[in-house]
């Protein structure tokens, strides 16, 4: 009989592709995910594995160049956020159908946070294609789902590794996935040809927003940390001190840890090196139970 799994998978932007890799090597070594829960892309990526689709999400997002990942990224100048969200989410449903999640054939909880009402909801019921919409609405960059009683933000904003809300059958082994550890990162060497493609493209978009938000809010010219980098540091400052005291609350069986280190929020074009990284993270940590 297999041993099975009650999984957590943690937020922390395209580090979160990692968890491809952590699936994909605990299935290797005989074991049965029974249950996930997951904040932001572990919501994503657990979602779509929890419906049977992960084959497919990982072929599509390995066959995405980073002029793809660019036109896929719907820009908006709002008071709420920079990015929609919305046009990739439509991409991807075109193999990645929407079912409801008490329908799905393991447990699975997304982890978002109501602003309004100001706390953390668990949704494990309604359409997983909403669910991981809220989950992944990183303040500030994508813009929120709006509802008549809430206002949905990114899960990692109170519970980066949602330890606490996982179903556990009986005899599960508890294994979490920290995508904000404090750890060293040693970068492979890749020949990119792409990359001063992808990075000129943003480049653009990025400074026309710093230029208009800085008609907004007029600061000091001296100041050398702009706008995107003042909101991924503080960021990922945040997550690592939260991930950090939920783990110590409520401590796993098993820990699987990411370098913070290893790309950028939104470096998903990083696809089959997060995938191979999160393959042998997981190898790591399993030795250490044997």
């Amino acid at each position: 009989m297999k041993p099975t799994v009650a999984l957590v998978l943690g937020s922390g932007g395209a580090r979160g592709i990692a968890h491809i890799g952590v699936i994909r090597e605990l299935i290797n070594q005989g074991y049965e995910i029974s249950s996930i829960s997951g904040s932001s892309m572990g919501a994503l990526v657990g979602g779509i594995y929890a419906a049977g689709k992960l084959d497919e999400y990982e072929a599509w997002l390995c066959s995405q160049s980073k002029r793809d990942i660019f036109n896929l990224v719907d820009f908006t100048l709002s008071t709420q956020g920079i990015i929609k969200a919305d046009r990739v989410l439509k991409e991807m449903q075109k193999f990645i159908p929407d079912q409801k999640i008490e329908d799905l054939p393991i447990k699975y909880a997304a982890v978002t946070t109501d602003l309004k009402n100001k706390k953390e909801v668990v949704i494990t019921q309604g359409s997983l294609y909403d669910a991981i919409r809220a989950s992944i609405s990183i303040p500030v960059v994508f813009t929120p789902i709006q509802k008549v009683d809430a206002l949905f933000v990114d899960g990692g904003v109170l519970n980066p590794v949602p330890v606490n809300r996982v179903y556990r059958h009986e005899n599960d082994i508890l294994i979490a996935v920290n995508l904000n550890a404090n750890i060293p990162y040693k970068k492979p060497t890749i020949v990119d040809t792409d990359r001063g493609l992808l990075e000129k493209l943003t480049r653009s978009k990025l400074i026309g927003f710093q230029r208009n938000l800085a008609k907004l809010f007029p600061g000091d010219k001296k100041e050398n940390m702009g706008y995107f980098n003042l909101i991924g540091v503080t960021t990922s400052l945040m997550l690592l001190q939260i991930a950090k005291l939920t783990l110590e609350l409520y401590p796993p069986d098993l820990l699987i840890e990411i370098s913070r280190q290893s790309c950028g929020v939104f470096d998903f074009y990083k696809a089959a090196e997060l995938i191979e990284l999160g393959r042998k993270e997981t190898i790591r940590a399993v030795n250490k139970l044997h």
